[in-house]
């Protein structure tokens, strides 16, 4: 089961794609030495980032519907 669920990030993210890409690359970040941005008990980068995310101290640019 995933800590926070996925349905929480319905208003975060457009499609799961964009929160894929936002939360690895935030994962990233923590495992290369990034200060957290929230309190939390998980040891996880992943669910750190998630976290992050849903707490809005992360943001990402949506990706264009469309692209060519």
């Amino acid at each position: 089961m995933l800590h926070p669920p996925l349905d929480a990030f319905a208003d975060r993210a457009q499609s799961r794609y964009a929160l894929v890409v936002a939360t690895a690359k935030r994962a990233r970040q923590i495992m290369n030495g990034a200060k957290r941005l929230v309190e939390t008990k998980a040891d996880k980068p992943v669910t750190v980032a998630m976290e992050e995310i849903l707490a809005g101290k992360v943001t990402f640019e949506q990706p264009r519907s469309g692209m060519k």
